[in-house]
């Protein structure tokens, strides 16, 4: 699979402003992105991305997970949190060696265009230590919990983050899209925001039925 398209890479960049945007805001149209706006820059403040393992009861064991914290970040402050979830054809490190959502978040903050925040990017197939998955969509199910029950309480335990509602945006692409629809949707009191770029959802062709 390729880079994901802009306009969906822009769909997750934008999204971090619902931290400081008032509910009430109408969605508006995205712009097309700026020239360049995924390509690393020289001589800019950068953001840190880590490999982060945690307990997954959902799992059975062990899961690795990426976190990334913007320039300057510091423990003594208290952030936003956007969860950020990837297609099928990927796992956790989808979105920054083929998104390249880091190198975009460390230019929004670069033209000071972006409130501070923590991605967290899980991976969204939930399976036992040893099992190889069966398609691109095992554990699809199994990821809700793993999301409800692990990831989250293990990132607000580990990292000064804003621990409420209105500090938290879930979002995602393709896989990640229907994700974050079925959980956030489910889950209205624990997300304030989700993103999803709808053109990129689309549903699994309907066999048709057989007349006999």
């Amino acid at each position: 699979m390729t880079r994901p398209p802009a306009a969906a890479i822009i769909t997750f960049a934008l999204l971090c402003f619902v931290t400081a945007a008032p509910a009430s805001d109408p969605p508006k149209e995205l712009p097309a992105p700026p020239k360049g706006f995924d390509q690393k820059r020289d001589r800019i403040a950068r953001g840190k991305v880590e490999a982060v393992e945690y307990e997954s009861k959902a799992a059975g064991g062990k899961r690795t997970m990426l976190v990334y914290t913007p320039p300057g970040y510091s423990k003594e402050q208290k952030y936003p949190v956007l969860y950020l979830l990837h297609g099928g054809g990927d796992d956790e490190t989808g979105w920054t060696k083929k998104g390249a959502a880091d190198v975009i978040l460390d230019n929004l903050y670069a033209d000071k265009k972006l409130t501070p925040m923590i991605v967290v990017m899980p991976n969204g197939r939930v399976v036992k230590p040893g099992e190889k998955p069966a398609n691109q969509f095992a554990g699809f199910d199994a990821f809700g919990k793993d999301l409800l029950e692990d990831v989250i309480p293990f990132v607000e335990k580990t990292y000064p983050v804003k621990a409420d509602r209105d500090h938290r945006a879930l979002a995602g692409l393709s896989m990640g899209g229907l994700q974050t629809l079925d959980v956030g949707l489910t889950h209205l009191d624990t997300f304030a925001a989700r993103g999803v770029p709808l053109r990129l959802v689309r549903p699994a062709p309907v066999p048709a039925r057989q007349v006999t």
